[in-house]
């Protein structure tokens, strides 16, 4: 036993421990200059097809506005003029215009007042002529606007003949009726 080495009794024998050795990690890959191309060309392509898509879309909603505009204006401006353009000799045809433009409340309060109208202008052998000077939007939602519109009106009656020109204003709500279709539903005079 002269060979063994004494070991003291108060130190135990350490076990060496072998560290498992573990598999090297292996770095993925680096990507090819192709790869990287690739994908940042897709990037952009998504990129640019969504902006085109929301540049699109904001068109659209820009031309259905416009659209919506001219129709509200133009109703008002015929509006207007129907309201302003009234002859004795075609009294009845001339209402007939005005209820064939208008709608809701407007509707429902001129065809009340509409024969004791014709019956004062047929006896007053009136005429008048109105042509508008001026219109503009001045609000809008979805499915109405308040057109205002200047009108200039030239009248004659039985015991005045030649009358000097009337400027008036009148704030007109028309209302969307259909896809392309709208209607006078309020109408107001402004000072």
């Amino acid at each position: 036993m002269a060979d063994e080495p004494v070991v003291p009794e108060d130190e135990a024998p350490v076990e060496e421990t072998v560290a498992e050795v573990s598999e090297p990690t292996v770095a993925p890959a680096p990507r090819s200059h192709v790869q990287l191309a690739l994908i940042i060309g897709i990037v952009v392509v998504v990129a640019l097809g969504g902006l085109v898509g929301w540049l699109g879309y904001r068109a659209h909603e820009a031309r259905k506005a416009d659209q919506l505009h001219d129709l509200l204006v133009g109703v008002g401006r015929q509006g207007a003029i129907n309201l302003t353009t009234i002859d004795a000799v075609e009294a009845d045809k001339d209402v007939q215009r005005i209820l064939d433009s208008a709608t809701d409340q407007f509707y429902d309060d001129f065809a009340k007042r509409s024969q004791p109208f014709i019956e004062v202008v047929k006896q007053a052998k009136s005429k008048s002529v109105g042509t508008v000077t001026e219109a503009g939007l001045e609000s809008m939602t979805d499915s109405e606007g308040q057109v205002l519109v200047a009108v200039t009106v030239v009248t004659s009656n039985a015991g005045a003949a030649n009358q000097p020109p009337r400027a008036w204003r009148m704030r007109l709500t028309v209302k969307k009726t259909g896809d392309d279709e709208a209607k006078v539903s309020k109408v107001e005079f402004v000072p």
